[in-house]
């Protein structure tokens, strides 16, 4: 078969989320951002744990955290639909180096709700510096429906559970695992980028007119994802310890083939878990 040289290869894709992870909004800052969501809302014992130790340890009803991530999701894809892709770049519709200014801003939409989701579901601060090989990458791959990925959010799940009565994962999510499903993801999306040729495969990831991301495409395109994350994360905020431990089993099924350790990773052979 010859070789596809249009597909991006995963080094362009990890260029494409490392350039929208330096644009100066796509950070969310974490106490920020929960002290807007729950200030008033519950009590200020509760309010002190959250930010300590997460939403779910802190015993804050789910119906609650879905109420804000419904509204979180609204409010970033119609902020995704109505971005001007031209607005604050030097000589209007550009490229950051190689990448393309439109795709950069997608993804750094993308990026947001998925921090702004962890956050109301219980995660700690998320470290953009090394977002194409931790949990951002485990939040795109179940965005974009892929099986480990989801399973990881199972002992994801369960570390940000603990304070209640979630056990610990006999196998917690390692480094190597997260490395290894972050490649897939990457290769996921390169290769989504030029499948069925440009338009039609391109639509599918970012939808692009013109040059420019169609507000309408993008609602078919943005929201899909965020509800389909939003969802995975609310299933597993609102299991009881007992279920989650079953998903961890299931989980550490799914996971086995990616806890392979991998040489870019291996640093004299300690398996720290990345949580």
């Amino acid at each position: 078969m010859e070789k596809n040289d249009s597909i991006p290869t995963i080094n362009g894709i990890e260029d494409l989320f490392t350039t929208a992870c330096k644009l100066p909004y796509c950070k969310i800052n974490r106490d920020v951002f929960l002290t807007k969501q729950l200030k008033g809302k519950i009590s200020s014992e509760q309010f002190v744990d959250a930010l300590e130790n997460g939403t779910i340890n802190a015993g804050i009803p789910i119906d609650m955290l879905n109420k804000l991530a419904d509204g979180a999701v609204k409010l970033e894809t119609t902020r995704a639909t109505t971005l001007s892709t031209a607005a604050g770049i030097p000589g209007g519709l550009a490229m950051f180096g190689t990448v393309p200014a439109d795709l950069a801003q997608f993804y750094a939409h993308v990026f947001r709700i998925a921090q702004k989701l962890a956050y109301i579901y219980g995660y700690k601060e998320i470290d953009l510096d090394d977002a194409t090989q931790n949990v951002l990458m485990i939040f795109l791959g179940v965005m974009f429906g892929v099986n480990a990925a989801t399973a990881a959010l199972a002992k994801l799940a369960a570390a940000n559970a603990a304070k209640i009565g979630a056990r610990v994962a006999a196998k917690p999510l390692s480094k190597y695992a997260i490395y290894n499903i972050a490649k897939k993801v990457l290769a996921w999306v390169g290769v989504k980028l030029t499948k069925d040729g440009v338009g039609k495969a391109v639509s599918k990831v970012v939808p692009i007119i013109g040059g420019v991301i169609s507000g309408g495409l993008t609602v078919a395109t943005f929201l899909p994802m965020t509800k389909k994350l939003q969802k995975e994360l609310s299933k597993f905020a609102a299991m009881s310890p007992e279920s989650l431990e079953k998903a961890n089993v299931a989980a550490d099924v799914v996971l086995a083939d990616f806890e392979i350790v991998s040489d870019d990773v291996s640093e004299g052979g300690n398996e720290d878990s990345c949580l």
